[in-house]
């Protein structure tokens, strides 16, 4: 556990600098330039993602059961996760109607992830993982709307062409991933076949 707890502190505080120290993520720029920071950030944020795969496989060896999830919420997990990989999808497709109503659709489709996974999944390393990031989430999202109002950001209006991309590249890449990446990737067939 302690190998898991150490990659989501690496990974989540790296990207939790805006939340919680934007002075001095402003600093870190000016003192290392833009090249600098990003290859810092991106190396702290691979180092993390590394040691929380590592970490959650090792928790998932002895697994401390706190609770089993009822029947049928690894479906209900399954169609939230429709909307996870939209809302991912969304952050990179231009001028969809999803970005420019929700404004970070990254950020929600995360907590739509790790909700949807806290449902389906009742031990400890579940708790710790997908709990941290839907907290990280919630903090995020928070931080990123008042940041928006302070700066008077405004998001282009989405288009017919840029939604219906989202939604179908969206849709395409859970069903590659509900019905093959996630076994191959995790282990585990989200829907138990």
């Amino acid at each position: 556990m302690a190998v898991l707890l150490l990659g989501l502190v690496l990974f989540l505080g790296v990207h939790s600098t805006r939340i919680v120290a934007e002075d001095w993520r402003s600093r870190m720029l000016g003192r290392l330039g833009e090249k600098g920071w990003k290859g810092t950030y991106s190396l702290v944020s691979i180092v993390g993602f590394v040691l929380v795969v590592w970490g959650y496989g090792m928790a998932r060896q002895n697994p401390v059961v706190l609770w089993t999830p009822p029947r049928g919420m690894n479906h209900l997990a399954a169609l939230l996760m429709v909307v996870s990989f939209v809302l991912l999808v969304a952050a990179y497709v231009p001028r969809n109607a999803f970005k420019a109503r929700l404004h970070h659709p990254m950020v929600l489709g995360v907590k739509t992830w790790a909700f949807a996974h806290l449902l389906a999944n009742g031990t400890l390393a579940d708790v710790v993982l997908f709990g941290a990031f839907l907290a990280w989430g919630v903090a995020d999202f928070i931080a990123s709307r008042r940041r928006d109002r302070a700066q008077g950001v405004t998001y282009a209006a989405g288009t017919t062409r840029g939604t219906v991309i989202a939604a179908l590249v969206g849709l395409v890449l859970w069903a590659v991933f509900v019905g093959w990446a996630h076994k191959f990737l995790i282990g585990v067939s989200p829907l138990g076949i």
